[in-house]
């Protein structure tokens, strides 16, 4: 008798995959018979390929080797050789739409994300039609979808806590650096739009009332990208006790154990948020633009750490950050004293 065999679709940026990490493992840990393969980009294989025995994970590089629709019918044909009963489409955009019907053309059971955008635009809308009120999470959304499919998960059987890594000897030299001074301090200042950036002045201010609070510490810069590059190499030659996370760790998987020996990461509304939750490390997270109450915080985070400006009406103004301010000056963001963001930080350290 075959064996189901589910195909999980998510693509999308580093954060939203991250996102799925603990749905899966519930999956997979409640269904230990089902085979469960997630497709997904390249950079994703280090949250899934030694998740749970039963989880297979597939790349797909949508850019170039499956773009467009004669890259998607390539890719279609690729995933119906791997013998499919179900299909869960957790991203439902226009390309995964488009597989999805292929394999709702072909008889298999499909079920897709549903985003509740009219809720969203409600959230965002300005005053006097902003709902603002608690939206259903990502999380809640996903489970949704494999209880549609046939698959409800118990809600006991969602008590991930943190990604396992294999020792490696590259793994044993990052433990003895990172325990060289001690506690480390992850901070992780950019987000890839402006309304979701604390202002890169005020995180040095961050940074300068830290080290003087705590001089012991060090602090673990994490990001990639030119505006970090240059950030970072203004932190670094301004204080020793900064170092990059990537002078460290080289691969996805070295930086996520680099993660978890943090006693604490600050991040915004940003994919680094994520990783550190899938790590079990509590994270301090900066809102300007965005709100918790999209349902985006982490995985088993508090909105206690979360640092935001409650007094302004216009927030929040955008899902994703994306929108630029209706003042013109990020107050959102601009609002959040230096000091706040400090004495949340030395809660953990």
């Amino acid at each position: 008798m075959q064996h189901d065999h589910l195909l999980v679709i998510r693509f999308s940026a580093l954060g939203d995959v991250a996102m799925t990490v603990p749905v899966i493992w519930a999956l997979a840990r409640q269904y230990p018979e089902v085979r469960i393969t997630v497709l997904s980009r390249p950079f994703a294989r280090s949250f899934f390929e030694n998740l749970a025995p039963n989880v297979n994970f597939m790349s797909a590089d949508l850019k170039s080797e499956y773009h467009g629709v004669k890259g998607l019918n390539a890719l279609y044909r690729r995933l119906t050789a791997k013998q499919f009963t179900a299909v869960a489409d957790l991203h439902n955009v226009l390309r995964s739409g488009y597989l999805r019907l292929r394999f709702h053309l072909g008889h298999y059971r499909v079920e897709h994300l549903n985003k509740h955008r009219y809720q969203r635009r409600m959230l965002v809308a300005r005053q006097p039609r902003k709902v603002l009120q608690p939206l259903s999470t990502p999380f809640e959304n996903y489970l949704d979808v494999f209880a549609r499919l046939g698959y409800p998960i118990d809600p006991s059987n969602l008590c991930f806590k943190s990604l396992s890594f294999p020792e490696t000897p590259e793994h044993t030299a990052i433990l003895q650096h990172t325990i060289l001074q001690s506690p480390c301090v992850g901070i992780a200042p950019f987000a890839a739009h402006r309304g979701k950036t604390y202002p890169p002045k005020l995180m040095e201010k961050v940074i300068d009332l830290l080290i003087q609070s705590h001089p012991e510490a060090r602090i673990i810069l994490f990001g990639r990208g030119q505006q970090e590059d240059e950030f970072f190499a203004q932190c670094t030659a301004k204080w020793s006790n900064c170092i990059t996370a990537s002078s460290i760790a080289k691969d996805m998987n070295q930086e996520l154990l680099l993660m978890s020996k943090l006693k604490v990461m600050v991040s915004m509304d940003s994919s680094n948020m994520h990783l550190a939750s899938l790590v079990g490390i509590p994270v301090v997270s900066i809102w300007g633009a965005t709100h918790p109450y999209a349902g985006f915080m982490g995985w088993g985070q508090s909105v206690n750490n979360s640092l935001q400006v409650s007094s302004l009406d216009c927030r929040p103004c955008s899902i994703y950050g994306n929108k630029p301010c209706l003042r013109g000056d990020y107050a959102c963001l601009c609002g959040i004293a230096p000091e706040r963001v400090v004495e949340k930080i030395v809660e953990f350290v």
